[in-house]
């Protein structure tokens, strides 16, 4: 009798949060985070810090409000800030790009969260998993759990959605505080 051996590669599929339109004059790959952005991402990093959640490698878009994010959650889950890596192909991909980006990656690689944009993460989230989602928030994690050996495997419905958390799920909004 032999014993099949599953192996699981994780995904967290995370929205950069919240971004600034103040500055019209500035391109999409420059806006900065703004205020809801500021408190939103840091309280994620560290729900997932008490979750235990700390990925063997952050990649993430290199446009601003992204490579912010992701330097917010690695802060907050004790992920080291300079072991993040940034892949400009993730800004303005389409979920194939982004497919192919995760299928490049080592396969010691067991966790991996990818930072990035929408819709793109959310049809790609839809691909993968069997749950299906309307839309990630900015700030918003969605994490599926692959029955893989190596990312070169990924393909459709190859996961099983795991959680899926964000932050107006725990924070009072702004317009109800009294």
């Amino acid at each position: 009798m032999s014993l099949i051996k599953v192996a699981m590669k994780t995904l967290y599929l995370v929205r950069h949060a919240k971004s600034s339109w103040k500055d019209i004059s500035l391109d999409d790959f420059d806006r900065p985070l703004n205020k809801r952005g500021k408190r939103d991402a840091p309280f994620m990093g560290k729900r997932l810090k008490k979750q235990g959640i700390k990925p063997h490698l952050i990649l993430a878009s290199p446009a601003k409000r992204a490579k912010k994010t992701a330097k917010i959650f690695a802060r907050e889950m004790g992920y080291p800030e300079g072991k993040i890596k940034f892949a400009k192909k993730i800004y303005e991909a389409g979920r194939n790009e982004l497919l192919e980006v995760i299928r490049n990656q080592d396969d010691k690689i067991n966790s991996l969260m990818l930072v990035g944009h929408n819709p793109e993460l959310t049809s790609l989230s839809n691909y993968l998993s069997d749950y299906e989602i309307v839309n990630i928030p900015t700030s918003g994690i969605s994490c599926i759990k692959l029955s893989i050996d190596t990312w070169n495997e990924i393909k459709l419905k190859a996961g099983e959605q795991s959680f899926f958390d964000y932050p107006k799920r725990h924070l009072v909004s702004e317009s109800t505080k009294t």
